[in-house]
């Protein structure tokens, strides 16, 4: 934990705070001191294009006073901003008081006092140079340019560090630290003749550790190198590859490109405040709403996902949610039906639940905590194949690797998705490299589909940086950890043909 943020008046500030809230009558108060710095580099081929480094410090305090939340945020580090905090936080709350219609209840937690917890990473990526970040960027683009068939190679990095002290008038007291990045590097082919072009992106995922992610110092970091070696190659057989023919197939699908199905069709269909109707901005409701908890075949007997929050080096994991909340793991599907939802403290009450699993999150001091996505993920094969073998149990398919673009509706259940690379497999060999492929299901049709389930060798935590929600709008980190997978007469489309068909 850095000395720089555990050295502010953070005790003195919750007192001011705190103390305030009770005198006022607030049957609930929190504090969030928080100290967030992110920098992001792009670089286009050899040169750097854009630069950003970026530090936003801050407190805010968030009552419930008769049922109604008030809330206030300022830049202001000291008691007496606190307090005054405090005193807006609670007139916000008595003047909205008359339009609630709905009195705030919230699950009880216990107490912890003087808690603190640190992400597990060795390097602090803050601690690295920005020209050192920026030539080791450079010199990848360039292996990639020296290759045939690449004309353009994009590469880029972004490294945050979130520090954050909470409590409340129950007595816990939490320091957190949080440490994740992302990079990717992307290869450009272009034929001259036509104009028509192809990209190749790296599959590295973004992770809940430090700047050893990028240098590979680490034995159980990603091998940069290994994979920017063949990503030339991959990207010309990709341009030449044949354009697949319209149909049904089975579908081998890798973990880098599941991952995202899984974001968009289960990890917002089970957020509790979306099944009950309460939130629908960016992803809209969701199709798996409470009455059907307990009974909605959400997929096969395979099917089992975790909501999780502790997972090393995952992008949502913490030690403690922002209200306060020791983080959990869980089902949301369990055999194939669904059984569970991620909740925050209020949407825990208003489910009849006794305790909330964790799931509030901002992600800035100025923002309200929001319930926020956790580490959502299906559960390898305990002795599950290899990816090769589940190949070669497919007799005519697809293997599809990477993710890119995607379309669903907005209850989660109409969706369409594409990707990096495709690969034909016949006779449980694979044949030969394709294109311009898609598959389109709904969410039950998809996961009832599931037919074979990798083993933990298969496994691999992927996830996004930038998942939105909220209005205002916040973004939130989150993985999505899963194994290589058999679904079986998905339909295919081929995404030149206008039809579909």
């Amino acid at each position: 934990m850095d000395d720089e943020f555990t050295g502010l008046p953070l005790a003195a500030l919750a007192d001011a705070a705190l103390s305030g809230a009770r005198r006022l009558g607030a049957e609930h108060a929190d504090l969030r001191v928080e100290r967030v710095r992110s920098r992001a580099l792009s670089l286009r081929d050899t040169q750097l294009e854009t630069t950003q480094d970026e530090e936003t410090t801050g407190i805010a305090v968030r009552v419930v006073v008769d049922g109604t939340w008030g809330f206030a945020a300022g830049r202001a580090l000291d008691p007496a901003a606190a307090a005054q905090l405090t005193e807006r936080a609670v007139a916000v709350a008595r003047a909205c008081r008359a339009a609630n219609a709905e009195p705030v209840e919230l699950a009880p937690e216990p107490t912890y006092p003087d808690a603190t917890w640190v992400s597990a990473y060795t390097l602090d990526p803050f601690a690295v140079p920005t020209g050192d970040a920026v030539a080791l960027l450079a010199a990848r683009n360039a292996g990639l340019l020296a290759a045939a068939g690449v004309v353009h190679a994009d590469g880029s990095m972004h490294l945050v560090k979130e520090q954050k002290f909470y409590a409340d008038l129950t007595g816990t007291t939490t320091t957190q630290q949080r440490v994740r990045v992302a990079g990717s590097h992307t290869a450009l082919w272009v034929d001259p003749a036509c104009g028509r072009f192809e990209t190749l992106r790296t599959l590295a995922p973004p992770v809940g550790r430090g700047y050893e992610w990028f240098t590979g110092s680490d034995s159980s970091c990603w091998d940069w190198d290994a994979e920017l070696a063949e990503l030339p190659a991959l990207l010309v057989e990709k341009a030449h590859a044949p354009s697949v023919a319209a149909g049904h197939y089975d579908l081998v699908i890798d973990p880098s490109n599941l991952w995202l199905t899984i974001h968009e069709s289960v990890g917002h269909a089970t957020e509790l405040d979306r099944a009950l109707g309460y939130e629908a901005n960016y992803a809209g409701t969701s199709f798996a709403t409470v009455d059907r908890l307990g009974t909605l075949q959400y997929g096969s007997p395979l099917m089992t996902v975790t909501g999780d929050r502790t997972a090393e080096h995952g992008l949502a994991s913490a030690g403690f949610d922002d209200e306060g909340v020791a983080t959990q793991t869980w089902d949301l599907v369990r055999d194939g039906v669904l059984v569970g939802y991620q909740l925050d403290r209020r949407m825990a009450a208003r489910l009849g639940l006794e305790r909330s699993n964790g799931c509030a999150f901002a992600d800035a001091p100025y923002h309200v905590p929001i319930q926020r996505m956790a580490n959502v993920s299906l559960r390898p094969a305990a002795d599950g194949p290899s990816t090769e073998d589940l190949i070669g149990a497919v007799d005519r398919g697809i293997y599809v690797v990477g993710d890119r673009s995607w379309s669903i509706d907005m209850q989660r259940y109409n969706f369409q998705f594409t990707g990096q690379r495709f690969y034909a497999i016949t006779g449980g060999r694979i044949s030969g490299p394709l294109r311009d492929v898609a598959y389109q299901a709904t969410t039950t049709d998809f996961w009832g589909s599931l037919a074979a389930l990798g083993g933990p060798q298969t496994y691999v935590l992927g996830g996004a940086l930038n998942c939105g929600k909220g209005q205002p709008g916040q973004v939130a980190p989150v993985s999505h950890g899963c194994p290589s997978a058999i679904f079986r007469g998905v339909r295919v489309l081929n995404t030149v043909d206008e039809a579909g068909r």
